[in-house]
């Protein structure tokens, strides 16, 4: 028997600490042992005692190991051995140092919504998985025909350095199963998708409409199926019926409100025809939209939760504490406009006010328009509107505002350069500013970068979503290539 010190010995494993228990294994925290002091640590999932002899059982978690084991990919959990130990069945796999996206969510409640671009990007990850797993083959080049029937966020893993891994091919299809496996219905009910509740024959098109309810979550930060008992739930994703997300959070763009609508389609053939569909998709609009994000954007963003979830726990235990040092908040949507004065050509009569004054006079503009300036030079400014009644409101102040200002200093005998830029930004609770160095990052660099390009032509110039939100008349004026084969269309108002 181990004691507190002395970790259980399960075959040539050390068990460290129990992960988890569920109905039919327990999850261990692990450590191998190999020549020359190697260690390493893993993970043992482990048959309970009372199933080691359910043949039904057995023969699943085999199908789980021998399913696993083929799919070698950087966002999937990887299967290392299925073995038994004196009767007792267990696979050892890699260990994610992090957490899963469930418990992740349940912090995130108490700190606020979840961002657009991590929500994006996070999904965009899992695509990778499910798009390497959906399109695997055998040794022989036959589909194996894998759909994992269980993606919820329990399955989706997030290590402290920003990975997103999928786990828990437990339930899933292939082809290599018996065809009576494939007849129970198998999973959690709130992430099913209809095909699957109802019985009928799956592809990877039931993947993604899991995957789409896992990312409606996630904007919308609440449950979308998920009701009292479990018939209402599986009445639920019968009807498949999807709350607007711009009534729940406003700033959500029309167009992603589409994409996340048609994942969650009813009928599979209304849906993306594959994860890499998706993901291309889901690409297109993040650059569109600026909602670029990486793994250590990630990474940060689940230190934060944890940060906030910690210091709340340790202001419940001494409510007199220090006040918390300085944090920055989750990324924010936001609209950026710079905007600078020029002198007139020699041909026209000479301006009748000076620059100074024409930007003091824009800065009343700018504050009835909403906008907060964040610098301001001699002829120069950069106007910030974060985002909070949404996008398309938002990029229309932002413009108008930058149109008043072209007739404004048109008038006082200058030529105006503006560009208009939605992005987001990681703002500090205290200065409601990002970290050093935003100036030359994100929207802000790509919104002085317009500026200076609409100098010569003195028009507004706005990016292909900003063109999208706004009722008035654009002309195309060219690309900026930004990655690979993708671009920003940047368009003239007026």
């Amino acid at each position: 028997m181990p004691t507190p010190n002395q970790p259980e010995v399960f075959g040539k494993y050390h068990l460290l600490e129990k992960i988890a228990t569920g109905g039919m294994a327990e999850v261990f925290r692990a450590r191998a042992y190999g020549m020359e002091g190697f260690e390493k640590i893993l993970v043992i999932k482990r048959v309970l005692d009372h199933l080691a002899k359910d043949q039904e059982f057995i023969q699943l978690f085999q199908y789980e190991a021998l399913i696993s084991v083929e799919l070698q990919h950087a966002n999937i959990v990887q299967v290392f051995e299925f073995e038994q130990v004196e009767g007792q069945y267990y696979i050892a796999m890699e260990y994610v140092h992090g957490l899963d996206l469930a418990r992740l969510l349940t912090r995130v409640r108490k700190a606020g919504s979840f961002p657009i671009s991590l929500a994006l990007f996070l999904t965009c990850e899992v695509l990778k998985a499910l798009q390497f797993a959906h399109e695997r083959t055998d040794d022989r080049g036959r589909p194996m025909n894998i759909v994992h029937c269980d993606i919820s966020p329990q399955n989706i893993l997030i290590s402290y350095a920003g990975e997103v891994k999928i786990t828990d091919f437990g339930i899933s299809r292939a082809a290599m199963q018996a065809v009576g496996t494939h007849k129970v219905v198998r999973g959690k009910y709130a992430y099913m998708s209809p095909e699957q509740v109802e019985g009928r024959e799956l592809d990877g098109r039931s993947d993604l409409f899991s995957l789409g309810i896992v990312l409606w979550e996630l904007l919308a930060g609440r449950r979308l199926f998920k009701a009292k008992t479990r018939e209402e739930t599986l009445a639920r994703v019968r009807r498949a019926e999807v709350p607007s997300l711009r009534g729940i959070r406003p700033e959500i763009s029309e167009d992603l409100e589409d994409v996340v609508l048609k994942i969650l389609a009813r009928k599979p053939e209304d849906r993306f025809a594959s994860a890499s569909d998706l993901q291309e998709a889901l690409s297109i609009l993040v650059v569109r939209e600026g909602h670029r994000a990486t793994n250590n954007d990630l990474a940060q963003h689940v230190k934060d939760i944890l940060d906030v979830a910690g210091r709340t726990r340790e202001d419940a235990a001494a409510p007199d504490a220090a006040k918390p040092a300085r944090r920055p908040l989750p990324p924010s949507a936001i609209v950026v406009m710079a905007a600078e004065a020029s002198q007139p050509p020699r041909s026209i009569a000479a301006p009748h006010a000076s620059m100074a004054a024409v930007v003091q006079e824009w800065a009343a503009v700018i504050q009835e328009c909403d906008g907060e300036i964040w610098e301001s030079g001699d002829g120069s400014a950069l106007a910030v509107w974060i985002v909070k009644e949404g996008l398309r409101e938002t990029i229309s102040r932002a413009v108008s505002c930058a149109l008043r200002l072209q007739r404004m200093t048109l008038k006082a005998g200058f030529r105006l350069s503006a560009g208009v830029a939605p992005g987001v930004a990681r703002l500090q609770s205290d200065t409601q500013r990002p970290e050093d160095g935003w100036e030359l990052a994100g929207p802000f660099y790509l919104s002085r970068w317009m500026m200076n390009l609409s100098a010569h032509r003195g028009r507004v110039l706005v990016t292909e979503v900003g063109r999208r939100q706004i009722a008035l008349p654009t002309q195309q004026l060219g690309r900026i290539p930004i990655e690979g084969s993708r671009y920003i269309n940047l368009y003239e108002v007026g």
